[in-house]
């Protein structure tokens, strides 16, 4: 038995509904032979941080940092998220605004969101947005509400929520992506330090994958710990977010998300918004 099957592997992943409900069967022990994890939450901009600082054994991050990752860790096969009709919206307070030279609220200049959303701005905005501001998810419909910014870039169960707050969906960068590539909205990765060997990668996938099955088979075992980090959301809501996000890509990546992740990959790179891939880079383990 190895080191890394031995001891417990550090994770990072958000307190949102879909990873709570994704990992609850496998950080609880209930997935026969699975490794131990030992959770951190945290939101996507500092895991990818953390991923490109090497700090932890398995993260959740952005599909836009792989490119700076992947030397150092593999992209696993399943339990991030990707799908259709979710991608992240640009939110203003009135309905028709023209953000060339605005300034812009995004959750982190590494998330998939903002790459996103610099590939629409490349195709609608030809004079280009002003400032871009970091700010936590959860602050940036406020920040649009009282002035602070002209727009904002939103994720999550942001999409259920934002017209209480009396905004405006500008644009939908999901509905933008798989128009121009027929291609699902890649998301979320899970990623694991390549040095744990392909052993315990392939058994930490097929943990993911069994705990995600676990989760659809009875949603509410995972409902305690879904809604026990889920920020006071209501319930609706978090059904909601987990109905959006958690889907067939999340038990398997399969042809048609591999193909969009290289697809956003290769075309940013094309773009000049991130590093090429290697050749190999997305093989797993």
């Amino acid at each position: 038995m190895t080191t890394s099957e031995q001891r417990s592997l550090p994770i990072a992943y958000s307190p949102c509904p879909n990873d709570t409900f994704v990992f609850d069967a496998l950080a609880h022990g209930r997935v026969p032979g699975a490794p131990a994890l030992d959770v951190t939450f945290a939101d996507i901009d500092i895991t990818n941080g953390m991923a490109e600082r090497g700090e932890l054994d398995v993260l959740k991050v952005s599909y836009a940092v792989l490119p700076y990752v992947l030397d150092e860790y593999a992209l696993l096969p399943c339990g991030g998220a990707l799908g259709r009709g979710c991608g992240p919206l640009v939110l203003t307070r009135e309905a028709e605004t023209d953000l060339t030279g605005r300034t812009v609220a995004v959750p982190s200049e590494r998330s998939t969101a903002y790459l996103l959303f610099r590939l629409w701005a490349a195709d609608t905005l030809p004079g280009g947005v002003g400032e871009i501001v970091v700010m936590p998810f959860h602050e940036i419909m406020p920040a649009v509400r009282d002035g602070k910014v002209d727009a904002g870039l939103v994720i999550h169960e942001a999409r259920f929520t934002y017209q209480g707050y009396g905004l405006h969906k500008l644009a939908d960068m999901g509905e933008h992506w798989e128009r121009t590539t027929g291609l699902p909205i890649p998301l979320g990765a899970i990623i694991a330090r390549r040095s744990l060997g392909a052993e315990t990668l392939t058994r930490l996938a097929e943990s993911i994958r069994t705990s995600v099955r676990m989760a659809w088979d009875d949603p509410e075992v995972s409902r305690p710990y879904v809604m026990a980090h889920a920020q006071e959301m209501d319930p609706a809501v978090a059904d909601q977010h987990i109905g959006l996000y958690v889907n067939e890509f999340t038990a398997d990546l399969g042809e048609d998300g591999y193909a969009a992740v290289r697809g956003l990959l290769t075309r940013a790179a094309a773009e000049g918004l991130l590093p090429p891939l290697g050749p190999r880079a997305l093989d797993f383990p």
